[in-house]
């Protein structure tokens, strides 16, 4: 999926909402466990209530990896299962790869052939060769982590360059311009660093942003838009805890439509606020 391709999704549904699907084995409800494949059964019922709401899908890979092969195939399933029923959607792959050349080759291949992802969340601490294997793929993307919402995102992201006197995560956004362009490279902010998004604009003002943290961890959709929207919205905001587990019960895909919606409806004032629908 292309940049141009992606904006008209948003303008088509009225929306720039990601669902994390960070799908916890010990956090579904409990009338699940006894199917063949909880996992994927959750997965597949939530999707299915959200999917007009959502421009994207992001599951996050740790939550299939500790389950071992049986993670992967539920993984592997639901990818299967968005492709199939809702091609439209953007699929993200929420990994945090990043290593030596030929091992990111190996993990573009894994996600952009076997799983086929659209994007992947890649780490960029070693530089250059651990992220250009993944721009090879022809839209597909990078989604770089930049500026994040955890606490110790201030032991590194903000330590000054000595020369420049930018902080680490300015200098990753200016040096990685020059390994890709908005139409295969986007950033990770999370949206409780919402202060820096009107500076992160400005050193990438064309890129998407993936703004993870509204909901469950305090974030601010409407700072956000307000600093972080282009004229092509720019923007993907996650939700993954607010919307998936909106409910415990039976009625837990009815309930996480329900936020979904009420999500998109905030989204579709701030895209007419900008005139962007």
């Amino acid at each position: 999926m292309n940049k141009q391709q992606l904006f008209q999704q948003i303008q088509k549904k009225r929306s720039f909402l990601c669902v994390g699907l960070d799908t916890d084995i010990l956090k579904i409800p409990k009338h699940l466990l006894d199917k063949p494949d909880p996992v994927f059964f959750f997965n597949k019922e939530i999707i299915d209530a959200t999917a007009q709401y959502t421009v994207a899908y992001k599951p996050n890979l740790a939550f299939y990896e500790s389950l071992g092969w049986q993670g992967w195939e539920s993984l592997e399933k639901t990818v299967e299962y968005v492709r199939e029923n809702y091609p439209e959607i953007f699929l993200i792959a929420d990994a945090k790869r990043g290593d030596i050349g030929n091992t990111s080759n190996l993990y573009a291949r894994a996600f952009f052939e076997k799983l086929d992802f659209d994007a992947i969340t890649v780490a960029p601490y070693m530089g250059e060769d651990s992220v250009k294997p993944f721009m090879t793929y022809p839209e597909k993307w990078v989604i770089l982590l930049a500026l994040t919402s955890n606490k110790g995102a201030s032991d590194f992201q903000f330590l000054q360059n000595e020369e420049t006197g930018d902080p680490l995560f300015e200098s990753v956004l200016k040096t990685s311009q020059n390994w890709g362009t908005p139409e295969n490279l986007m950033y990770v902010v999370g949206a409780t660093k919402a202060e820096k998004l009107s500076e992160i604009r400005e050193i990438v003002p064309h890129h998407f942003l993936l703004v993870p943290g509204v909901g469950a961890q305090g974030g601010s959709l409407e700072a956000v838009a307000e600093n972080g929207m282009n004229s092509q919205c720019g923007l993907l905001v996650n939700s993954s805890r607010g919307i998936i587990y909106a409910s415990a019960g039976e009625d837990y895909a009815e309930k996480a439509g329900e936020a979904a919606c009420k999500v998109q409806e905030d989204m579709e004032k701030l895209l007419k606020g900008r005139k962007l629908i």
